[in-house]
């Protein structure tokens, strides 16, 4: 666990001079409102559904009222205002305090080791398919050995090398050999080595059906895939006690050890966002920026600009050079929520983006590369999109690399009581939640998730002080039901579907098919058995 300190702004709430919750913004959009879909709910008749808006990029907020009642900032009526450091809201009852300058310790996992040595092949109701290469000596004095590739970098030669052979014609680190996303490279050491019968001189792609010579020793690479079941405790800022939500963890984890694009699916509610901060906060990119992006708040035309940025005069308002987010987000992270939102235009510029790794503004001529791994989160059937042809199909793959998916609420009712304990010392240090209160709310089927879990706590807390007992428990009719999201078998059918049209393209050609996938070859065929795809 690291104790980096960084700058977090909050919104007090306080009704009359009581102080009720303090909130903490992060980047996007946050909804104030009576509605147990807001991310701050607050009771009260003068109160709308979806009251305000608070929308900022972590340098800078602002609000937006979105009620029929209105707000005041600053003791003056406003539909929009720019907020600083001290700035006060009104609404209703309600006066809301920003503080901007406010640094406290950001809950994070300890990072977890990078494993680009390794390929993760697939997932399934929490397991994970893992392929990983292995050095097998076949000739020399050591015939028979085999050595797990378990890091980026490996040496291979005499003492002190990370393979050490008995050979007796070999160098310490007589040779080299990169491992990235499961394939391996060789490179020149401080010895000979021969693929071919040529000395190998430059960095050289060694496949599973080639033999490397050095020495008086031969070797080759086999890859070996297998089933593992991992799971934690805790991930950032996310509880839970249950076995899936376990799993849930181990597997997020996992993914945090890797650079490989992430779509998180789950209702709206379930916690996407914090998953993809967690997933960032646990990885090498730590120290990097997180760069949050709403897609299903950025108007079509204005798309383009803020992912990718813009040169001064390449439009109408285009005052001075901008960055990106891709430019933003650069050395770190840059999470794409409701990426489901994203219309189809702007999702082939993404899709150029994520393919080349290029990144041109918006009235330039030059491109850059920034170095940015991509977490990407929707609430809708993605797969079901692509069929339809709402949703590009090589796009969803693309950002599909690795999935998961939260469970709803409803599914893990088992967690109430360990998020309630959580909820409720945020609300205030000595808040409790009564039995009589957790039997209510274990029966409520939950259609917001933890989401509204917060809320009708938050609520009680506001209307009945610090212990919160079944009486002061309400719920919200929120409206229709849950979105559905994509489960295993819709993504099965959907990757199916795809990966086929891909093989009639080529004529059946694997290794061309495996390029435009953007994956191996070696996992195209796995994909291929696992898919009974002949």
């Amino acid at each position: 666990m690291h104790n980096e300190r960084d700058p977090m702004a909050h919104l007090v709430f306080r009704s009359g001079e009581t102080p009720l919750i303090e909130y903490r913004l992060r980047p996007g959009r946050t909804t104030v409102g009576r509605a147990d879909s807001c991310d701050v709910s607050l009771p009260g008749g003068e109160i709308s559904r979806t009251h305000l808006f608070v929308d900022g990029d972590g340098e800078s907020w602002r609000v937006i009222d979105r009620s029929r009642h209105g707000i005041l900032v600053d003791g003056h009526s406003a539909s929009r205002a720019e907020l600083r450091d001290g700035s006060t809201i009104r609404l209703g009852p309600y006066t809301v305090e920003v503080r901007l300058s406010r640094s406290a310790e950001r809950p994070t996992d300890e990072a977890v080791a990078e494993r680009n040595h390794e390929l993760i092949l697939a997932t399934d109701d929490g397991s994970l398919q893992i392929e990983q290469p292995w050095l097998v000596v076949v000739a020399g004095p050591d015939a028979g050995q085999r050595f797990r590739l378990n890091s980026a970098r490996v040496s291979v030669g005499s003492p002190p090398s990370t393979i050490r052979l008995k050979d007796p014609d070999l160098q310490p680190e007589h040779l080299r050999l990169r491992l990235s996303r499961g394939r391996v490279m060789v490179e020149p050491g401080k010895g000979a080595s021969f693929l071919d019968g040529n000395r190998v001189r430059d960095i050289t792609p060694l496949y599973p059906d080639e033999e490397l010579c050095l020495g008086q020793s031969v070797v080759r690479i086999e890859h070996h895939s297998g089933g593992e079941s991992p799971e934690a405790r805790q991930f950032g800022e996310m509880v839970g006690e249950s076995q899936s939500i376990r799993q849930l963890f181990g597997t997020l984890r996992r993914y945090a050890g890797h650079h490989f694009p992430v779509l998180i699916t789950g209702e709206s509610g379930t916690g996407k966002e914090l998953a993809a901060r967690g997933i960032h906060d646990a990885s090498a990119r730590s120290a990097g920026p997180y760069v949050p992006i709403n897609c299903g708040a950025i108007a079509a035309n204005l798309f383009e600009s803020e992912l990718f940025g813009h040169e001064k005069g390449a439009f109408t308002g285009a005052d001075s050079r901008k960055d990106g987010a891709f430019h933003k987000a650069d050395g770190g992270t840059l999470f794409l929520d409701e990426i489901g939102e994203l219309p189809v235009e702007a999702q082939a510029k993404l899709l150029r983006a994520l393919e080349s790794g290029e990144v041109r503004r918006v009235g330039s001529t030059t491109v850059t590369w920034p170095d940015v791994r991509v977490v990407a989160a929707t609430n809708r059937d993605l797969a079901a999109e692509s069929r339809r042809g709402g949703f590009r199909e090589d796009l969803f793959f693309r950002l599909a690399v690795l999935s998961v998916r939260i469970p709803a609420l409803r599914e893990r009712r088992e967690d109430i009581p360990a998020l309630c304990r959580t909820l409720a010392r945020g609300l205030h240090s000595q808040c409790v939640v009564t039995d009589e209160a957790l039997a209510v709310l274990s029966r409520h089927s939950w259609p917001g998730n933890v989401r509204e879990l917060r809320n009708v706590l938050t609520r009680a807390y506001v209307l009945d002080g610090l212990r919160i007992d079944a009486a002061a428990i309400s719920f919200h009719d929120l409206g229709g039901p849950a979105v559905p999201c994509m489960d295993a078998q819709a993504m099965d059918e959907a990757e199916r579907a795809y990966i086929e049209s891909v093989l009639r393209q080529v004529d059946g050609n694997r290794s061309a098919a495996a390029r435009i996938l953007g994956i191996a070859r070696s996992s195209l065929q796995y994909k291929m058995q696992r898919l009974a795809i002949s």
